[in-house]
């Protein structure tokens, strides 16, 4: 049956989620080098698309409790209650759309249109099944509770403001816990990608200029790894029941 196949490939693909937007950008970083944008002021639509992603996952984290939704682990998915508020209000899977925005921003930096087509693509193929697969685990778990907030909230694009006052406080301390490595991250595809783009132009390779896209990678890269210390060695990013 197709409904199990469909399940069976999304928890599949879950386990993989964090490793295939690698081969995006392996592709995007040798397009640039063959091809150098021919946009250069894409870098900062690019930027806003990302930051705009990660604003996303932070408010959508910072205001669940613990366990909520469908998680997949080694033990298998996990869900204690049903999220309905803050951005689940809005969309199904709100954390999805901060990771297509965030994946987003290397694709539009390429300048490509065809590239950054195909990433849509690619995205929507692959997160469709591990949705899917989540949304049943949830169905069965919860039934018509679930089905009846799901039938009145897009999966991934919000169609309309339906935001509903969270009842928990926002946690920063979660947002930051989960979320640490996220501006690290981002700041750093992009600049790797434009360094990549000037090899390409130069066809040599340089040492990297201390321009802002390279200070800014190595500031946010230099906070994560003082918040992972915190974490590891601290409990002062713990909270109850967040």
């Amino acid at each position: 049956m197709l409904v199990q196949e469909f399940e069976q490939q999304g928890l599949s693909l879950f386990r993989w989620r964090s490793y295939w937007p690698l081969v995006g950008l392996a592709l995007a970083l040798w397009i640039v080098w063959l091809r150098p944008n021919p946009y250069p002021w894409l870098v900062w639509p690019a930027l806003i698309l990302g930051l705009l992603g990660l604003f996303i996952r932070i408010i959508t984290v910072g205001f669940t409790p613990k366990n909520t939704s469908g998680r997949n682990t080694a033990e298998g998915q996990v869900a204690e209650s049903i999220n309905t508020q803050g951005m689940y209000s809005m969309v199904r899977h709100p954390l999805y759309l901060g990771n297509f925005l965030m994946w987003l921003a290397p694709a539009v930096l390429t300048g490509h249109l065809w590239f950054i087509l195909v990433f849509c693509l690619a995205f929507w193929l692959y997160y469709e099944r591990i949705m899917f697969a989540e949304e049943q685990f949830l169905q069965r778990k919860f039934g018509k509770p679930y089905q009846d907030w799901g039938s009145q909230r897009p999966a991934f694009i919000p169609k309309k403001l339906m935001w509903q006052r969270p009842t928990l406080q926002f946690s920063w301390k979660k947002s930051v816990k989960k979320e640490k490595n996220g501006l690290a991250a981002l700041l750093l595809v992009l600049a790797g990608i434009l360094y990549v783009e000037q090899v390409g132009i130069r066809r040599q390779l340089f040492w990297p200029e201390l321009d802002f896209w390279t200070l800014s990678a190595l500031a946010s890269t230099l906070l994560y790894l003082v918040l992972k210390l915190i974490k590891k060695y601290t409990h002062w990013l713990d909270e109850e029941g967040r």
